[in-house]
């Protein structure tokens, strides 16, 4: 086993590991005797006796390094299929770009060129988002960090490391050993072993440590036969920006600048449509910069050049005499830490590209989904005014499938990564950023993680090997992909000789069985009661033992429901647990010729409800749907029974 040198990366990461210094190795020792003797001189008056760094080791079958929003999604996945787990997270928060340091909107599939226009993320990332508005309706970010906090340290199978970076990588050959975090809170180095690594960290320092091959920067046309990409390939990448909150004081507040404000041109920048200032509440995305040579390396000076433009915009805003909107407003909160676009994207077994994504193509290991525009920022931002802010460059008619081998490296055996930083192009990268498909990004490589650890297997044997596998797992977790519908074997009630309802408004009973678990455009997926108090039966002809029933309900996945900096963009929203979402319901199977209840949920706030119970052996299955959240009639798209 030998530490990984960072210089030895693959041929597309060469030119930008050279832009890092190498980390040392760290030889602290902790005191053998009294850890007393740490901080206090011995009796001698000789001082310490030994460097206070203190050394502990985990192993677990799965790390994830990186607690974003992917991060989180990755490491709670992993935990639920049975994996231990640990998260690492250099914060003191959780959440990353959505995070309250940065507060960037968890958006996901919207603006879609259909009838839907919206095409909710479902599994993890819903589950937080209903999460936050039962724990959060005062949409206050601080209380944001605790809700996924909170949702993170409640999984029995997961350690939570904050305030923790990684610093060194041990290898054996082309596999992961370990990883060496510091946490600087504790001055404690931890020494983490696993089988599985994933890297949902952005910029990616572990896996680059680790050699795995990366690009950065913008492909050429001729590579992938991208119409939206640069004639030739260049180093820019997409880049970081600041946001902000004000407050109205009710009477006219003045402003003054900081010294290092830089003026702000208003008259060139406002010719972009996209520049143009529409609210003084919250943003402005568009006050970004980027890099075209490291923007990693360069992000302190990228971080003061972002705030001094920032207040040079907001001084014309508050100062120019043309915002008079703004005069009774104030700043109330800046970012602090830049929001990253765009900086490494490691090489999976497949690079996915603009045409992939704008002809819809078909995958066979497709394990989630997006649909946000080609949304490509300018190179060089708020510096560069003779260019848009971002172009636009397509919507998109359907979502588009994202497939596992763009989640795990190409030469790093163990080495899995979910988020900005997986295999797309630039262009590509410019809609996959998007937090709610990278957060379904995670929940896929969180549970291929854990299916690595229990096979005892590498993510490319467990896509050559078990592809299916994984996907049906996904989809029973409530995931979505398009054009593959769940045939789960072990489903019970997929052999059910008869099902139906008291009831029915709309769908059908027997679309519960079919294997897609949402509406899609023109195609109904789901069955929908006349009114409440309704009962949905299934009956087996011979016995069934069971040990759980698996229900998914409606929340409405045509509806935006994120939080929002400006509660003005809230419109259309539900800032609640979506009313169409079942409350209330029990479960009742017949055994020995009478009804008994095997489970029971009294106050439910997720659209996948799994009721588990002691096995029984029965013929009939029966819930009793009783209150929603507020809508009139209980909707579904799927039931199953193991």
């Amino acid at each position: 086993m030998k530490r990984r040198k960072f210089f030895e990366t693959g041929i597309k990461g060469a030119v930008a590991a050279s832009l890092f210094p190498f980390m040392g190795d760290i030889h602290a020792q902790t005191s053998t005797g009294n850890n007393k003797d740490l901080f206090l001189g011995n009796e001698k008056g000789k001082g310490l006796k030994t460097d206070p760094i203190r050394k502990k080791v985990l192993e677990v079958d799965v790390a994830v390094i990186g607690g974003g929003m992917s991060g989180i999604s990755a490491a709670v996945s992993a935990a639920r299929n049975g994996a231990k787990v640990v998260l690492v997270q250099d914060r003191p928060v959780l959440g990353g770009n959505a995070s309250s340091e940065m507060r960037v909107t968890v958006n996901g599939v919207q603006s879609l060129n259909n009838k839907h226009k919206v095409e909710r993320e479902t599994g993890i990332v819903e589950e937080l988002l209903i999460e936050n508005w039962h724990h959060n309706p005062q949409e206050s970010y601080p209380v944001w960090d605790h809700v996924l906090y909170n949702y993170v340290v409640k999984e029995k199978n997961l350690t939570l490391l904050l305030n923790t970076t990684a610093t060194d990588v041990f290898m054996d050959g082309n596999e992961i050993q370990s990883v060496v975090c510091r946490q600087l809170t504790t001055e404690t180095d931890f020494t983490i072993k696993a089988h599985s690594f994933c890297d949902c960290s952005g910029d990616g320092l572990m896996a680059a440590m680790a050699g795995a091959e990366f690009r950065m920067g913008r492909e050429g046309k001729a590579e992938f036969n991208e119409k939206y990409a640069p004639d030739q390939p260049d180093g820019w990448v997409m880049g970081d920006c600041f946001m902000m909150i004000t407050k109205d004081m009710g009477r006219p507040v003045p402003f003054y600048a900081p010294d290092y404000a830089i003026p702000f041109n208003a008259e060139k920048a406002f010719k972009d449509k996209h520049r143009r200032v529409k609210q003084v509440k919250e943003g402005f995305w568009w006050v970004e910069m980027s890099s075209d040579v490291d923007i990693i390396g360069e992000r302190d000076e990228i971080r003061h050049k972002l705030m001094a433009h920032f207040y040079g915009v907001w001084d014309h805003i508050k100062n120019s005499g043309d915002f008079p909107e703004a005069e009774n407003i104030a700043l109330d909160w800046v970012g602090s830490i830049p929001g990253r676009r765009e900086s490494r994207r490691f090489m999976g077994d497949y690079i996915l590209t603009e045409t992939d994504l704008l002809e819809t193509k078909h995958f066979d290991d497709a394990v989630a989904f997006g649909g946000w525009s080609l949304d490509e920022h300018c190179p060089g931002g708020i510096e560069n005014l003779d260019e848009p802010a971002s172009y636009f460059h397509s919507r998109f008619k359907e979502v588009y499938q994202v497939p596992f081998r763009c989640l795990y490296s190409k030469n790093i055996s163990n080495l899995l990564f979910a988020g900005r930083n997986v295999s797309v192009t630039h262009i590509a990268l410019s809609s996959t950023r998007i937090i709610g498909t990278c957060s379904m990004m995670g929940q896929a490589v969180g549970t291929a993680a854990a299916m690595c650890a229990q096979k005892k297997v590498t993510p490319r044997k467990l896509y050559q090997k078990s592809m299916n596998e994984l996907q049906e797992q996904l989809l029973r977790d409530d995931s979505y992909f398009p054009n593959r519908p769940a045939n789960d074997p072990n489903d019970k009630a997929k052999k059910a000789a008869v099902i139906f309802a008291s009831s029915t408004s709309s769908g059908d009973a027997k679309l519960l069985l079919d294997g897609v678990s949402r509406d899609e455009v023109d195609k109904v997926h789901h069955w929908q009661s006349e009114g409440l108090n309704a009962t949905l039966q299934l009956e087996w002809i011979k016995p069934q033992k069971l040990t759980s029933v698996e229900l998914k309900f409606d929340t409405n996945l045509q509806r935006k429901m994120m939080m929002h900096k400006n509660p003005a963009k809230n419109e259309g929203q539900v800032t609640a647990i979506p009313p169409e979402l079942i409350k209330t319901f029990n479960v009742e199977a017949r055994i020995n010729g009478n009804w008994v209840e095997i489970g029971k949920v009294t106050y439910n706030k997720t659209r996948l409800v799994k009721v588990n119970f002691d096995e029984i052996k029965t013929t009939t299955v029966r819930l009793n749907l009783k209150e929603t959240h507020g809508a009139p009639n209980v909707k579904m798209f799927e039931v199953r029974c193991y």
